[in-house]
């Protein structure tokens, strides 16, 4: 892929706000041929689309769904709609999630957290690749990308968020494992991004606190740091580098001793116990 996403054709879930919006500002400012965006509020989604095609100036289709994809159903009934109304994707950005309430696992609810947690944030991206995977492999002359948007959460455990933490540990073992069966069937030209960022400031962790040597990211930044890793068709982004090093830690410490020393002594086990979320 060249080095930029210039006459490729997007397809972004949770589109319509926060960083969702922010990937699809760079796909138009880079001259992408369509931007198609998904997201369950259909006001948000409607200034998005009116803004983005303002940029734009007709150089980028932009085409907006109201999906809620939390809804299994609703993936694969849209999913034919963009094949037949746009075409297959080049690239898939899943970027839509959800973070429940700061509380213990036994306080939480198994309809109003644990379900639309796993859903959204584990299921979804499964079911959105699986829909346009054969389109992409199809077409060995055109690369192709499928970012995951996981989270530093689902490398080690946290407390007031386990459904959370496992829901994007589901993701992390789907994704890299994906990227492997790609390249075991020959097919090099689909590249898997796996991302998994600590804290970013976009309101979705208001309240959490940034762990020693892992502040809370800009999203700017975040944004700049993925687009270049999935142009470069690079298989993991792990942001800051300290998620690298408590990975390491981990598999290296014994687990009290990692307790002690990354979950307490780097602040990383209280990181959630003034989170608010968005209001």
């Amino acid at each position: 892929m060249t080095r930029t996403v210039r006459g490729a054709a997007l397809l972004i879930t949770g589109g319509g706000a926060g960083m969702g919006r922010m990937y699809a500002e760079r796909a138009v400012a880079e001259g992408a041929a369509s931007v198609t965006l998904w997201d369950r509020d259909a006001n948000a989604l409607a200034r998005t689309a009116d803004e983005l095609g303002a940029r734009s100036r007709g150089r980028t289709r932009v085409h907006t769904y109201v999906v809620d994809v939390g809804d299994l159903g609703a993936i694969a009934k849209h999913a034919q709609k963009v094949r037949k109304e746009v075409g297959n994707p080049d690239i898939v950005v899943n970027n839509a999630g959800i973070v429940r309430g700061n509380r213990y696992f036994w306080e939480t609810d198994s309809g109003d957290d644990i379900r639309p947690t796993m859903l959204v944030n584990a299921l979804a991206p499964m079911y959105v690749a699986r829909e346009f995977l054969p389109g992409m492999i199809a077409d060995p002359a055109r690369e192709a990308r499928i970012v995951n948007i996981a989270s530093a959460a689902g490398t080690l455990g946290n407390p007031r968020m386990a459904t959370y933490a496992a829901s994007k540990a589901a993701v992390i073992g789907w994704s890299d494992s994906l990227r492997i069966e790609l390249e075991q069937a020959g097919h090099r030209h689909v590249k898997v991004l796996t991302v998994t960022p600590s804290y970013i400031s976009t309101g979705m962790f208001a309240g959490a606190t940034g762990p020693l040597l892992a502040p809370v990211l800009e999203p700017d930044y975040v944004i700049d740091r993925v687009w270049q890793s999935m142009l470069a068709g690079d298989p993991l982004l792990e942001l800051p580098s300290s998620v690298r090093l408590s990975r390491v830690l981990r598999a290296v410490l014994p687990t009290r001793v990692f307790d002690r020393v990354v979950g307490d002594g780097f602040g990383v086990y209280r990181s959630m116990q003034g989170f608010t979320g968005r209001r």
